[in-house]
């Protein structure tokens, strides 16, 4: 083998081992967004649950101006 091509072998090695770094690190903060969107929508449920026995009409007739 010429010295280009051990190269070149090497370089692709190196930007193999790159690209497999970046997707790992991809799924773990994809992994972590999951769990977030998991406690937003638990935490969601349980503002539901609460409201469920809040009067009819209640929050309808707002006062914003000020």
């Amino acid at each position: 083998m010429d010295p280009v091509s051990i190269a070149t072998a090497l370089v692709g090695s190196q930007m193999a081992d790159v690209q497999i770094a970046v997707a790992a690190k991809m799924l773990r903060m994809n992994a972590d967004n999951a769990s977030a969107i998991v406690q937003v929508l638990d935490a969601a449920q349980k503002n539901l649950q609460s409201l469920a026995n809040v009067a009819e009409g209640v929050g309808r007739n707002l006062n914003i101006s000020a």
